[in-house]
C-alpha cells in the first residue's frame, strides 16, 4: 500500500516543501528571494548592490559555480551562472540537481531563467524572446530527479506532473515586461531540449520543426522538472541566436558557435532590461498563493511504501 508522504519532516528539502523554512515567502515577515539562473548582465555592480559570493554545499555535489546574492532595487536576488561564470559546464556535465538545491537552500522563492535557443520557425527571428510553456525533453545522459534511492537524498519516487510545464504568474509578468520594453516576443513556445553539446543534425532539426516545437536548447530539462519537485514556481525566457540548421536559405544563420556567441552578446541588454523590469513587478506582487501551491503539488507527487514513511518520521 502507497502513500503520498513528504520526505524527512526535518530535512532541507521538507522545510521547504512544508513552509516551515524561512526561506519560503509565506508570511510577510520572511526574506522574499529571486533566483536567476543563465548569464543576464544583472552581476553588474552599478546594478546589483551589496553582492557577495556564497559557496553552498548540496547532497549532489558541487553547483556549477558560487553563488552571488545581493539587492536589485531593493529586491534580494540570488544570481546562479548555469555553465560556470568561465563557461567550463558542458550541457550534458552541468550538475542541475545542485544547481537547483543551492538555490533552494539559499532560500530563494521564485526562479527565473534564460535559455540560449535555436528557432525552428520562420517567424521566431534571432533576437525574438519566446516565454516557454512545455518541453519535449531529447536527453538521456542527466539525473532528473532528486528521488533516487541513495542515501541522504529524499525518499520515494516523485511523479511531478508537467503541466502546466512552467509558473503561468511568473510568465505573464516576463510578457508584461516585453510589451512595455517594446521587444519582439513570443508569449508561448515548446522547446525540444537535447543532450548537445553539439547540435542538431539536418535530420533531426525536421524531425523537431514536424513536432511543431518552436525552438531548440540543451538546458532547459531537467531544469524545470526540479524546481517543481522542489515547490518552487519557475519560468524561462529563451533568447533566439539562430535557425537552428533547417532553413534552405543561403546566408549565415545556420547554427555555429560564433554566431552564438556574437548574438548573446547582442541579446545581453535585452535580457537585463527584461529581468530588471520583472525584478521590479515580481517584488510588488503577493506570492503567498502561487508558493503554496508549488509546494503542495511537489509534496503530494511522492510516493513511498507506508511502512517506510514511518520509519523516516522517527528521524
Amino acid at each position: 500500500m502507497f502513500a503520498v508522504v513528504s520526505w524527512i519532516a526535518n530535512s532541507p528539502w521538507i522545510r521547504y516543501i512544508s513552509g516551515s523554512d524561512k526561506s519560503s515567502r509565506t508570511s510577510s515577515k520572511m526574506v522574499f528571494k529571486i533566483g536567476i539562473i543563465g548569464g543576464t548582465g544583472l552581476e553588474d555592480p552599478k546594478i546589483f548592490e551589496n553582492a557577495r559570493e556564497i559557496t553552498v554545499d548540496t547532497p549532489y555535489g558541487e553547483p556549477s559555480d558560487c553563488l552571488l546574492e545581493g539587492q536589485v532595487g531593493g529586491i534580494t536576488c540570488v544570481l546562479l551562472s548555469r555553465h560556470g561564470r568561465k563557461h567550463d559546464k558542458s550541457p550534458s556535465k552541468v550538475n542541475f540537481r545542485a544547481n537547483l538545491w543551492a538555490l533552494m537552500k539559499q532560500g530563494v522563492s521564485v526562479i527565473l531563467a534564460t535559455a540560449t535557443s535555436g528557432s525552428l520557425k520562420e517567424e521566431l527571428t534571432p533576437g525574438s524572446l519566446v516565454f516557454l510553456d512545455s518541453i519535449i525533453d531529447r536527453t538521456f545522459k542527466r539525473e532528473v530527479t532528486f528521488h533516487d534511492g541513495l542515501p541522504g537524498h529524499p525518499k520515494g519516487v516523485c511523479h511531478i506532473p508537467m503541466h502546466p510545464a512552467y509558473n503561468e504568474k511568473l510568465r505573464q509578468i516576463l510578457i508584461s515586461c516585453a510589451e512595455d520594453l517594446k521587444y519582439k516576443y513570443f508569449k508561448t513556445g515548446t522547446a525540444v531540449c537535447i543532450e548537445g553539446p553539439r547540435y542538431s543534425s539536418r535530420a533531426e532539426s525536421a524531425v523537431f520543426r514536424s513536432w511543431n516545437a518552436d525552438i531548440v536548447n540543451m538546458t532547459v530539462c531537467p531544469e524545470v522538472y526540479l524546481a517543481k519537485e522542489l515547490g518552487i514556481p519557475y519560468a524561462s525566457t529563451a533568447l533566439i541566436t539562430d535557425y537552428d540548421c533547417w532553413r534552405d536559405a543561403k546566408d549565415d544563420e545556420h547554427v555555429s558557435v560564433e554566431l552564438v556567441d556574437k548574438r548573446m552578446k547582442e541579446n545581453c541588454d535585452k535580457a537585463k532590461n527584461l529581468f530588471l523590469a520583472a525584478i521590479k513587478k515580481i517584488g510588488a506582487e503577493k506570492w503567498d498563493d502561487e508558493i503554496r501551491n508549488a509546494k503542495a503539488i511537489a509534496r503530494s507527487s511522492v510516493m513511498i511504501d507506508k511502512d517506510e514513511v514511518i520509519e523516516h518520521l522517527k528521524f
